[in-house]
């Protein structure tokens, strides 16, 4: 059978977080990493997420890669569309979401869509078009120094509206309390109006459902992970999928253990110091690694010397403050190409050595990691914590991967990820 959902992620850890919403409906889900190869083979899946590391690329080439994407999954026979981007709307006055949103939809033809972020099982919630964070405001938190990505406005139809050449209107909370029949009128309305991309609340995991009822129809879906949650469903009903308990079940990996931290995210940030406390870590720098690339070799040293006695950690996570001493002194640009690379040279080094079990924070870092160990697919388990599901490579060597965004997870998400992990 063809897949029913196709699905187009900026970023690896992103694709991964849809992934696992999937699986936990009951779907059967894979993730490609990179556009597919035109002679790619796919086993028998119900959804098929692309992740490709688009996020902060220009936006031509996020256009293309994309659109790439979307005619692979076309040819598949997927059915229905979904762009995913992260749940803080990560992107910059110039794109990304905006121009790839605008693309896809001119490309399958669509004149309507959504476009919802919100994830409050991990505190992401819209209220009246404004992106919270827990109980803060985007732009009151740590997201407003991003060093690829700053938020500094919380609005999303503001947002947005600068990233595309379409109009954007707003479908308020209350609207979809009231209910299926009010919130299709509400889409109705926007439409009659001239909006091409609703931003819509959401405050609940209701809010999502009832959404994703709403969305049955629609080709095209735009947002974060949470509005997944009430897609199988729809196809259930519609007798395109049956849904199982099984999906999430994989085969167990064993072999050594290695986390790699890139992100600098607050929830990365404890979480490295958290794991550090009782097991080896290892810093980089990317101020020293630019004046001294060996510092890779001896890194990969350092951790084979360790981890035949257990876990071990290699991480570039930084305070802001210290993120923005660096970026002073050699750029954010390079300092973030600097960390990837090292990164997956590290990984490639490792798995070499006999690492089959990887913990990877932030979604830069793991495109980097995965694009180093040339994986192209991975089978999607059970979840470790919202947001973030056990993985483990479809090709051989069998490595069972946690690809984590960096602001998910909770403090003790690194042990957590390698005793539960396939």
């Amino acid at each position: 059978m063809a897949p029913v959902l196709g699905c187009i992620a900026d970023d690896f850890t992103g694709a991964t977080d849809l992934a696992n919403m999937l699986v936990r409906g009951g779907l059967r889900t894979i993730q490609l990493l990179g556009v597919p190869k035109s002679d790619s083979h796919i086993p028998d899946v119900d959804a098929i997420v692309i992740a490709l590391k688009s996020r902060t690329i220009e936006p031509e080439i996020a256009i293309s890669q994309s659109l790439q994407s979307l005619e692979w999954l076309q040819k598949s026979g997927a059915q229905q569309f979904f762009f995913k981007y992260c749940s803080t709307f990560d992107s910059t006055d110039k794109g990304n979401i905006g121009p790839v949103t605008e693309a896809l939809m001119r490309a399958l033809d669509v004149d309507f869509t959504i476009a919802c972020p919100a994830f409050p099982e991990t505190g992401r919630t819209i209220f009246k078009g404004h992106l919270f964070v827990g109980d803060a405001l985007l732009s009151d938190t740590h997201m407003n120094s991003h060093p690829l990505t700053p938020m500094t406005e919380s609005n999303l139809v503001t947002v947005l509206n600068k990233q595309t050449t379409l109009n954007v209107g707003l479908v308020q909370y209350d609207k979809i309390e009231a209910g299926l029949e009010t919130l299709r009128n509400s889409f109705d309305t926007l439409k009659k109006a001239g909006v091409s991309i609703a931003i819509t609340d959401s405050i609940t995991d209701d809010h999502l459902y009832t959404l994703g009822e709403a969305l049955a129809d629609f080709k095209l879906i735009t947002g974060g992970s949470g509005i997944a949650i009430g897609l199988p469903k729809n196809y259930q009903n519609a007798n395109l999928v049956r849904l199982s308990k099984e999906a999430s079940k994989l085969k167990p990996v064993t072999g050594l253990s290695l986390v790699l931290a890139g992100s600098c995210s607050d929830a990365t940030l404890r979480q490295v110091a958290k794991f550090s406390k009782n097991n080896p870590s290892f810093k980089l720098d990317p101020v020293e690694l630019d004046l001294r690339p060996a510092i890779i070799e001896e890194a990969i040293e350092w951790a084979n010397l360790r981890m035949g006695q257990g876990p071990v950690l290699i991480y570039a996570s930084a305070a802001s403050n210290e993120v923005k001493s660096i970026q002073e002194k050699i750029g954010s640009e390079k300092a973030g190409s600097l960390i990837e690379n090292a990164m997956g040279s590290i990984a490639k080094a490792l798995v070499d050595s006999g690492v089959r079990r990887l913990v990877v924070a932030g979604g830069e870092t793991a495109g980097a990691v995965v694009g180093a160990l040339g994986i192209s697919s991975l089978q999607i388990g059970e979840q470790i914590d919202p947001g973030v599901p056990g993985t483990i490579t479809v090709e051989d060597p069998k490595i069972a991967l946690a690809l984590k965004s960096g602001n998910f997870g909770e403090v003790d998400f690194f042990q957590k990820a390698l005793d539960t992990m396939p």
